[in-house]
């Protein structure tokens, strides 16, 4: 007689990946209620209601890609589903999204305690993955709201956007209090980046046990370089596209805004800091430098799979535009280092899907000047890590500690980023032999091209569960979104 199924589906010979072990043992995964219930080899198939044979492939936990931005370039709910269908072709399992009030987004200003449930009501059913939200305090009144998101909301990471109060989001601007969508005599600054600081370091005094995962984020860019660099820059006919670019934003002013954001953690204390998307060589000297100087800041590193895949002479100039720049091939090179160094802790894809009709100026296709600024990229973050990863002799554990495991634990999704006992059953099953050529008619993102174009990549994304489900499989995305929003609180 044959046992009553206890579990609700086995995948079968999976060569697991765990962020913590070097070895690659092919095992069996039982999972029970959206968990891993069982780990073991040659679990007995009468035991689960469904079997699936995972033939010994790669298995890595679901991917955390913890900087997207859904809903920037287009309305949210629509954005949300083609987006993260993109993310489960990806082997994406979680995507942890910016959000902030102003141009863009919801086109609102105004409180959070009203912004927020709508984008949460936006976001509804309209998810493949399971998410979360990332927030920036843009007026002084959202830092008074930062327990309120906290507490109501389980929103635990913030953000600050350190070029925005004097540099457009795209290039050069006087109307940044109209962007934003702040009163006149408000002022998005260094003062302001304080007093959010200050909100944090109370908000982790009043809540100790979450003060691990309770943590604010920078981008990192002086507008004051950025401004003085473009004219310059606008004038020298000797510079055009992303060479260009890169030097109207130079790898100082990310290396002086990192300076700055970090001795500002240090006087007031905000113990935990996120340097996101460091694009450069000075970029990353400074947050290390920094790291050195103030050992009692908790301070991450983040890098994209953009800035880890592109250089200023890739061919896709204009669809290549982002802040900060994609960078020369030295700087890349640099960040490949950093990463292989452990210097890095988690990669991303800054995902923002930008169509085409709304990335060039219809004036002049390819002006630079003229281009919005972002590109998707969410489906490429696991194959591209993994094939430049690969062939610079970076383990497969290591790669799941910086795509699952360290978002996990900083953003306090602490059911996710492992294979282990009661940990969410995201699961990504890669061929590592298997090349492709990226194509963006082949994506599910509504975003049209890719900068990535042409790239032959190695390690193709071959099924994703999310907690033991299959969102796809051999290149379909399958069902309807159950993706759930994720209070990390």
């Amino acid at each position: 007689m044959s046992e009553t199924p206890v579990l609700d589906q086995i995948i079968k010979n999976v060569r697991v990946v765990r962020p913590h072990q070097d070895a690659i043992e092919l095992l069996d995964l039982g999972i029970k209620d959206g968990k891993f219930a069982q780990i073991a080899p040659n679990i007995s198939p009468d035991t689960g209601k469904e079997v699936f044979d995972a033939q010994n492939l790669l298995g890595f936990p679901g991917v955390v890609d913890a900087h997207m931005h859904i809903g920037i370039y287009q309305s949210l709910d629509k954005d949300a589903v083609t987006e993260t269908k993109a993310a489960a072709m990806g082997g994406v399992t979680t995507s942890l999204n910016y959000i902030r009030t102003g141009q863009y987004y919801l086109n609102k200003g105004g409180s959070y305690r009203d912004f927020f449930p709508e984008v949460l009501a936006l976001s509804a059913g309209n998810f493949f993955v399971d998410y979360s939200y990332h927030i920036a305090p843009i007026a002084s009144q959202h830092i008074d709201e930062i327990p309120l998101l906290f507490e109501e909301h389980g929103v635990s990471s913030f953000k600050i956007f350190m070029f925005y109060g004097g540099y457009g989001l795209h290039g050069l601007s006087d109307q940044q209090n109209l962007f934003l969508m702040i009163n006149k005599e408000e002022r998005y600054d260094f003062a302001h980046f304080e007093f959010i600081m200050r909100g944090l370091t109370r908000l982790m005094e009043a809540h100790p046990k979450a003060r691990d995962t309770i943590s604010l984020s920078l981008h990192c860019e002086v507008a004051e370089i950025l401004n003085a660099y473009t004219k310059i820059v606008e004038n020298d006919s000797s510079l055009s596209g992303l060479h260009a670019y890169s030097a109207a934003r130079p790898p100082h002013s990310e290396g002086l805004a990192i300076c700055i954001a970090s001795y500002l953690a240090h006087e007031t204390n905000c113990a935990n800091i996120n340097l996101l998307h460091l694009s450069s060589r000075k970029a990353m000297e400074a947050a290390l430098t920094m790291q050195t100087a103030f050992p009692h800041i908790n301070f991450r590193r983040e890098v994209t799979v953009g800035h880890l895949l592109l250089d200023v002479d890739t061919p896709n100039t204009i669809w290549a535009k982002v802040n900060p720049p994609i960078r020369p091939r030295a700087d890349v090179e640099y960040l490949w280092q950093a990463v292989l160094n452990h210097q890095v802790d988690w990669i991303v894809s800054d995902h923002a899907c930008c169509s085409a009709e709304q990335k060039r100026s219809a004036k002049d296709l390819n002006n630079i000047w003229l281009a919005k600024s972002g590109f998707g990229g969410t489906e490429y973050l696991l194959s591209g890590v993994f094939s430049e990863g690969s062939k610079r002799g970076m383990s497969y554990n290591h790669m799941a500690k910086l795509l699952s495991w360290n978002p996990s634990q900083r953003f306090g999704l602490l059911e996710k980023g492992d294979i282990a006992i009661g940990y969410d059953a995201d699961l990504v099953l890669v061929d590592p032999n298997e090349s492709f050529v990226v194509r963006a008619a082949e994506s599910e993102s509504q975003q049209g091209y890719t900068p990535f174009e042409g790239v032959e990549l190695t390690g193709r994304v071959k099924s994703t569960f999310l907690r033991g489900n299959l969102i796809y499989n051999n290149g379909q995305v399958l069902g309807s979104p159950t993706g759930r929003y994720i209070k990390r609180f």
